[in-house]
């Protein structure tokens, strides 16, 4: 506990205190390379805290960092299924289409098999939603 405090109380800031900070805008001008060297550690210091509070408190980053770690586009629906695919039956349509659930196809927004590709690079089991005439 003692060596916490030496670091808090003495060395955190003598080791600050002598960074080359300046006093005004034209002082960054006149910064030398070994002062610029001496602020590269404590500026990945403040960037790294910045960024791991951005990702524990914001919801946006939470969102994508968890969505690209699975590298998977369907993260809820019907996973015990090795692929979903959905057949609707609308009396509108001319015969039978296939539309786009991993909005990886080409031919947005009608399927082209993108998704087998995706499911095999990610373990995912997204599929089309294919609607037909009766």
């Amino acid at each position: 506990m003692e060596s916490l405090s030496q670091l808090v109380k003495s060395t955190l800031p003598n080791y600050l205190s002598n960074l080359p900070i300046p006093d005004s805008v034209g002082g960054w001008f006149k910064l030398s390379f070994k002062d610029w060297l001496a602020l590269i550690p404590p500026t990945v210091v403040v960037a790294g805290i910045g960024y791991t509070g951005y990702l524990a408190f914001c919801p946006a980053a939470q969102a994508r960092c968890s969505a690209t770690k699975s590298g998977r586009c369907n993260n809820q629906i019907r996973k015990h299924e090795p692929k979903v695919v959905d057949t609707i039956d609308v009396e509108d349509i001319a015969d039978k289409a296939a539309f786009c659930r991993c909005w990886k196809s080409k031919n947005w927004p009608y399927c082209d098999g993108s998704h087998g590709e995706h499911n095999k690079l990610t373990g995912d089991n997204v599929g089309p939603v294919v609607v037909k005439k009766q």
